[in-house]
């Protein structure tokens, strides 16, 4: 491996290389940088010879970086962050400010942060931007160290464990949580369904037709798993990526689904659907912001986090004052 001697090195390379990694393309990470690809190309060749190592490979119409700039590249971002920050105005004016910022969350997550946020914008800060995107995956960590995302809300047991473990391991986790609300899931049906009434045990459960909401589209979630340990299955005939739609199908079919209890209010067609207890336990649902470590002592995204913790605790104020 090539000695490197950092005394030297142009920092302005480790720019272009994490553009480059977070673009997986040259072009793009050329315009963003308002290069030209030649100069890009440049850099890397010269990055390469101080490393002593090809970085990246073509892979179909982009770049896929080598073992060695996927081991690097997060020291590399946090190093350059943590530049930037240093330089940049280390105060956040909500009522000037005209940052536009991008958050990931299920559509029923959205449909009860989202009205409450869009009114905190409007009293602090009337010139911010929200982005919504549908989130699709239980683990977002690759959406939020591309910055692909600025926060991530949703049910992410998996990924809350695994940061936990590595902080008992003396790892140092490149991310941050905070519990926005906990709730449950119910299971959910037409008014009039044969299961509306009367027990409503396992069996009856694992017989009927059921509804899955997968963000991924795999047609296994949770309520398998925990039927799984009971030795019990269900048949799937139906997978969404939505609990709209879920709760808007099942209202005029036989189907059943699961959905958080606080979600079928806002449905917009509550009266047509029964809420019914499971018949077996599952754990109940934490709902957690996630970002990337990087962003912890940003202003902006310091009054960002503050602003969706705000809505979520006005949101479920409501819903336990109406239950």
């Amino acid at each position: 491996m090539t000695e490197l001697n950092f005394r030297t090195l142009d920092l302005n390379l480790l720019r272009v290389f994490d553009e480059v990694m977070t673009e997986r393309s040259l072009t793009r990470a050329a315009r963003n940088l308002s290069l030209t690809q030649p100069a890009v190309s440049n850099a890397l060749r010269r990055l390469r010879e101080t490393l002593g190592d090809e970085l990246v490979q073509r892979s179909g119409q982009g770049v896929a970086p080598t073992p060695r700039a996927a081991a690097i590249w997060p020291a590399v971002r946090e190093a350059l962050q943590q530049l930037q920050d240093s330089l940049s105005p280390r105060t956040f004016e909500p009522a000037t400010a005209s940052s536009t910022f991008v958050l990931s969350m299920a559509d029923a997550t959205a449909a009860e942060l989202v009205p409450g946020l869009i009114g905190i914008l409007e009293n602090e800060a009337p010139e911010v931007s929200i982005r919504v995107l549908p989130l699709s995956t239980r683990d977002p960590r690759r959406l939020l160290e591309e910055q692909a995302t600025d926060l991530a809300v949703g049910f992410f047991p998996a990924v809350l464990a695994d940061l936990t473990a590595r902080e008992q391991a003396g790892d140092a986790p490149g991310f941050a949580h905070q519990r926005l609300y906990s709730g449950e899931y119910v299971c959910v049906m037409r008014q009039g369904h044969p299961l509306a009434r009367g027990p409503f045990t396992l069996a009856r459960y694992c017989a009927a037709r059921h509804l899955l909401v997968s963000f991924s589209g795999r047609p296994f979630g949770f309520i398998d798993e925990a039927l799984a340990s009971l030795g019990a299955k269900r048949r799937v005939v139906l997978t969404v990526n939505q609990f709209f739609t879920a709760g808007r199908v099942v209202g005029n079919s036989n189907l059943l689904t699961v959905l958080p209890r606080h979600f079928v209010r806002v449905t917009g067609h509550a009266e047509d659907l029964v809420r019914r207890d499971l018949p077996f336990d599952v754990p109940p649902v934490h709902v957690d912001a996630l970002w990337h470590r990087l962003a912890e002592h940003n202003p902006a995204h310091v009054w960002l986090r503050s602003a969706v913790l705000r809505a979520a605790t006005a949101a479920f104020a409501d819903f336990s004052a109406r239950r």
